[in-house]
């Protein structure tokens, strides 16, 4: 296979990565507004519209697969289709999260919300901010960038500490609160695993460039530790 034909396919997965990568910052976010709006419909949509991302995952890995097989790819090569490996299932696992939040958001129903959802919907907002940055970083082989984007997860770690306390309070001061606080409880978590899951793809980003695997540690000191 001319060293052209690799470039190209190389760079269709790329486009493929960031179509993924859309796909499900916008399952995150369309969940939580969904979740919001209490709109049943779009929930489901959501829940449904799963399997489209798993199918391009899957697309993606057998790609890669070819090319390694066809190709005898460099050192460098190989790093971005590891890497491109590692990304596509941490996309993937970002849209699972999405897909919980749509099951809850249709376990609560038309029920009334106990408060007023505005931490949730920032922490959903900001974690889509990040991966899309993260992307940048990996389309652009941008390591700082990458180190920037890993580094602000502390604001999603933030906002879900104070939705946990939050919640807590509910929980504590009305018993009656405990099955919808434990579900909007499990939303904040799905939404911080999100955002350690760009965490995740910004090591990879640094592995691709750097050949050097480095944990990007951030201060992952939520109150709700019991839920993981």
């Amino acid at each position: 296979m001319p060293r052209a034909t690799f470039s190209r396919d190389l760079q269709r997965l790329e486009d493929s990565i960031l179509v993924l990568g859309s796909m499900a910052g916008q399952a995150v976010v369309d969940s939580v507004s969904s979740l919001k709006a209490q709109d049943l419909e779009s929930a489901q949509r959501i829940v449904n519209d799963d399997r489209l991302i798993n199918e391009r995952r899957f697309g993606i890995e057998a790609d890669v697969l070819a090319l390694i097989a066809t190709q005898q790819p460099m050192a460098s090569d190989l790093r971005v289709l590891a890497s491109i490996l590692e990304i596509a299932t941490e996309l993937e696992r970002i849209g699972d999260y999405g897909k919980g939040i749509a099951k809850i958001a249709l376990l609560i129903g038309l029920e009334p919300l106990i408060k007023p959802l505005i931490d949730l919907p920032r922490m959903a907002s900001r974690v889509q901010e990040m991966l899309q940055q993260s992307l940048e970083a990996f389309t652009g082989r941008n390591v700082e960038l990458a180190l920037q984007v890993a580094a602000s997860d502390d604001e999603v770690d933030a906002l879900y500490n104070q939705v946990y306390r939050e919640l807590l309070t509910f929980i504590i001061s009305d018993p009656r609160t405990i099955d919808q606080a434990t579900h909007l409880l499990w939303v904040g978590h799905n939404l911080e695993r999100a955002g350690d899951r760009v965490t995740n793809i910004c090591e990879r980003v640094v592995f691709m460039v750097t050949g050097k695997m480095t944990e990007l540690e951030t201060n992952d000191d939520v109150g709700g530790e019991s839920l993981s």
